[in-house]
């Protein structure tokens, strides 16, 4: 292989990543500092700067150079290879899209999300309306000229879960969809029967991030690589090798809302942080995919976040710093913080309520995308089949079919990986903790041994494997439900 050639291409790829790190700060910026009056001028800096990305990552430049990489000399090392198929696999998509349609979704992306805010805080749909019409035929056209097999939700979908078939990935949710309905139906009976033993009076917003910062530093989160701020959507977003940038909300009469927030972002954090520095800008500096990012966020939220191990450290911590906490005993603590409850909020529910909300949206991001459903008619839809799995009906569109940012985002595609990740979460955890050094520090509450297997096994290598090679690598089968299935039994059953 030319060593030249491929020393070319890393260098135009980390050029590249330059852009698309400033473009994170922009954004970062938008969702957390930015005034209101700005978003016009916000949008056409990153549709500017996307069709910047696009027009580099497509030149003629770096296809030269990246065929002259792919033939070269056999003998690519593991690092390279993986790079050039990722390189191969990208320019492939790009090469499919023009420029004019990259700079449009990028300004009707940062448009939709100031809608999307204000409609939610509404709740009113028919404010976002308009702009996520916008957003399905951008996703309508990328998908056509992506090409896909089966459906248009294939193109989207690998966006996010490499070598992901939707069908695949529906007929695994089918599976296991009436045993979560079954678990959730039991969880949320047998929970109804004891109360929750967590004072419903004020925590102070500053209390809680004292608290939130001490519990993420705790679990390995490095403030001299990181911050966490408010936004109205918790996110997590990687701008650079040693700037990683958490946020979360708050609500005052519940602590454990904006804590769970944290552990969760402070999941793909501590990913980000784990990714190997030396191949940032590079495919291989990158994460595997999106089921594999949300594998670390649900476990730090809620293997480790919620378990016994954990509590027995941090609530007495939790006391000093919030006195109406005092009475609180472990065993009250935990029941209180795993009770079962149907929610209309899917970051606000419960582990046995969970899935089902994801469940919901892929169904319904499905046919919006084909245009069994049409715009308008998303709340009634969104209702009506909520209320058919939860029983009960949103009171309103902000609690309903508006909660969530990735419509406004474009983020069509994105869903089903929060419920692929609780599914890698529960296999991993698994096997980590048949080693029996990160078994016995985790019932010690020390969770580092842990944080050092997942960099071994899954951060280190960044997308070196594709999602199912990684899985099957780490714990040797490739993504199965039933270790999901068997946590929440335990949790809850």
């Amino acid at each position: 292989m030319s060593a030249t050639a491929y020393q070319s291409l890393c260098q135009k790829s980390r050029e590249i990543a330059l852009l698309g790190n400033t473009m994170g700060v922009l954004g970062w910026d938008q969702e957390t500092y930015m005034p209101k009056g700005g978003v016009q001028y916000r949008a056409k800096q990153l549709a500017w700067l996307s069709g910047k990305v696009h027009e580099l990552s497509t030149s003629s430049e770096f296809q030269q150079d990246l065929e002259a990489a792919e033939n070269g000399t056999d003998g690519k090392d593991l690092i390279e290879a993986a790079n050039l198929r990722e390189f191969r696999h990208q320019f492939n998509r790009a090469t499919k899209l023009p420029q004019s349609l990259v700079e449009r979704a990028s300004e009707a992306a940062s448009l939709a999300k100031v809608a999307w805010a204000e409609s939610r805080e509404k709740s009113d749909f028919t404010l976002f309306a308009p702009h996520l019409s916008i957003l399905l035929d951008i996703a309508r056209e990328k998908a056509d000229r992506w090409g896909y097999e089966d459906e248009p939700y294939d193109a989207l979908l690998s966006n996010y879960e490499r070598a992901a078939k939707t069908s695949e990935v529906a007929a695994m949710f089918d599976s296991v969809a009436p045993e979560l309905a079954d678990i959730a139906r039991e969880a949320v009976k047998r929970s109804a029967e004891t109360p929750n033993l967590i004072p419903d009076t004020e925590y102070p917003i500053e209390q809680q991030q004292q608290l939130n910062r001490e519990i993420a530093e705790d679990i390995g989160f490095d403030f001299n690589k990181g911050r966490i701020d408010t936004t109205t959507h918790p996110f997590c977003t990687g701008i650079g090798p040693k700037d990683t940038r958490l946020t979360t909300r708050y609500l005052l009469n519940d602590f454990t809302s904006s804590l769970f927030g944290v552990l969760h972002e402070a999941g793909h954090g501590l990913y980000d942080q784990g990714l190997p520095e030396d191949q940032h800008g590079l495919p291989v500096g990158d994460s595997s995919s999106l089921g594999i990012h949300e594998s670390q966020s649900r476990l730090w939220e809620n293997h480790v976040g919620r378990s016994r191990p954990f509590w027995s450290k941090w609530l007495p911590r939790a006391q000093e710093i919030f006195p109406q906490l005092s009475k609180l005993d472990l065993d009250g603590f935990l029941t209180s913080i795993n009770r079962a409850e149907t929610s209309f909020i899917r970051v606000e529910s419960d582990e046995a309520t969970y899935d089902l909300h994801i469940l919901l949206r892929f169904g319904i991001e499905r046919e919006i995308l084909n245009g069994s459903i049409a715009v308008n008619d998303i709340p009634e839809a969104w209702n009506s089949r909520f209320e058919k799995l939860m029983g009960m009906t949103p009171p309103n569109d902000g609690q309903g079919c508006l909660q969530d940012i990735h419509w406004a985002m474009g983020g069509l595609g994105y869903f089903a990986t929060y419920t692929l990740g609780n599914f890698n979460a529960a296999q991993l955890h698994h096997r980590a903790m048949q080693d029996q050094k990160v078994a016995s520090a985790f019932n010690q509450a020390d969770f580092i041994p842990l944080l050092n297997w997942m960099r071994t096994h899954i951060h280190n290598h960044g997308c070196t494997y594709l999602p199912q090679d990684l899985i099957e690598r780490a714990s040797g089968q490739t993504t199965t439900p039933q270790y999901h299935i068997d946590h929440l039994k335990q949790r809850y059953l």
